[in-house]
């Protein structure tokens, strides 16, 4: 294992959370989804793309995780666009308690 694939030491997944706040509402939706699902599982890289996709304004930011844009002005880097595809990846549908069984 490379230090890349290393997890986040629980001190640095609260660092970047913190970081990770946003002014729009829906960014900080989609990130606080990302955090409940990977939590646990945020490796050294992964933390690195997402603090990347953090330096963009909100709309830009909120432009690539709706597919309004599938590119920053700048290269993104591969760890960084990893990222941005699990911001975008949807939930599992729910199973329905009311569908007759």
């Amino acid at each position: 294992m490379t230090v890349e694939d290393a997890l986040l030491d629980e001190r640095s997944l609260s660092k970047l959370r913190w970081r990770c706040r946003r002014g729009l509402l829906e960014n900080d939706l989609l990130i606080e989804r990302f955090f409940t699902r990977h939590e646990g599982r945020v490796t050294v890289a992964q933390g690195r793309g997402l603090t990347e996709l953090m330096a963009l304004a909100d709309n830009d930011l909120l432009d690539l995780l709706l597919r309004r844009k599938e590119e920053a002005e700048h290269p993104l880097a591969q760890e960084t666009r990893e990222v941005l595809e699990m911001l975008r990846m949807p939930l599992p549908a729910e199973r329905s308690q009311d569908r007759p069984h």
